[in-house]
């Protein structure tokens, strides 16, 4: 069966199908869309293929992958789906495009870092990295789910010390969890809200192109 997630897909410019690629599957946060995360992506097109997912509910004027009962707790069913939606669409992507399985990513932001990190935990091998910012882990994700995530997994976790809906310590609670199953945790507590500062920006960039073993060094940079 198709997945019916609504995705826009950008290819380095002289892609070819015969060559592999690594792979951004960019999520966003509640209440945004996929063009936020093309955005933010932007300077990273010309080595990856970048993936931006729109989430399937409707949330105010964006888009989310869950709804929640309160803060921190998210309705489980619809958390479910998303988690088990997602999936699917990576193998999809992974069977359309010319990607490189070894170098799978997945960035997000919010939201967008909750479904990150929690795909991370159960895809295994088929997941290299993530990049997850100002999010947190549910407590059913940590103690229900079943929890194998890749143990060569690369981890950039990134909260800011001001933020005004998720505080600091679960930026610092996310990096302690995956510290238990890989060494390969870059955590980047930063000064800042519920936002990616320039500096983030540029850590986040650099940090993909390191992992994925792309040396090119990108020139620019997007306060988002």
């Amino acid at each position: 069966m198709q997945s019916a997630y609504i995705h826009e897909v950008r290819l380095p410019a002289h892609y070819n199908a015969d060559q592999q690629y690594p792979v951004i599957i960019a999520l966003h946060g509640m209440g945004s869309d996929e063009q936020d995360m093309l955005r933010l992506m932007e300077p990273l097109q010309s080595d990856f293929i970048i993936v931006a997912v729109r989430g399937p509910i409707v949330q105010g004027g964006g888009y989310a992958f869950f709804q929640i009962k309160s803060i921190g707790n998210p309705i489980r069913e619809l958390y479910d789906a998303s988690v088990e939606g997602l999936q699917q669409l990576i193998v999809e992507l992974s069977s359309k495009y010319a990607i490189d399985p070894s170098r799978r990513y997945i960035a997000g932001f919010s939201q967008g870092a909750i479904m990150a990190m929690t795909l991370a935990l159960v895809m295994g091998d088929a997941i290299q990295g993530i990049v997850a910012m100002s999010g947190y882990l549910p407590q059913f994700v940590k103690s229900e789910y079943t929890l194998q995530p890749n143990p060569a997994l690369s981890a950039f976790i990134s909260h800011g010390d001001q933020d005004h809906l998720f505080p600091l310590q679960l930026g610092e609670d996310n990096a302690n969890f995956f510290r238990q199953y890989t060494d390969n945790v870059t955590y980047v507590p930063y000064h800042g809200g519920h936002h990616v500062t320039p500096e983030l920006y540029q850590q986040l960039q650099h940090f993909l192109r390191t992992d994925a073993n792309l040396m090119t060094e990108g020139s620019k940079g997007l306060n988002a």
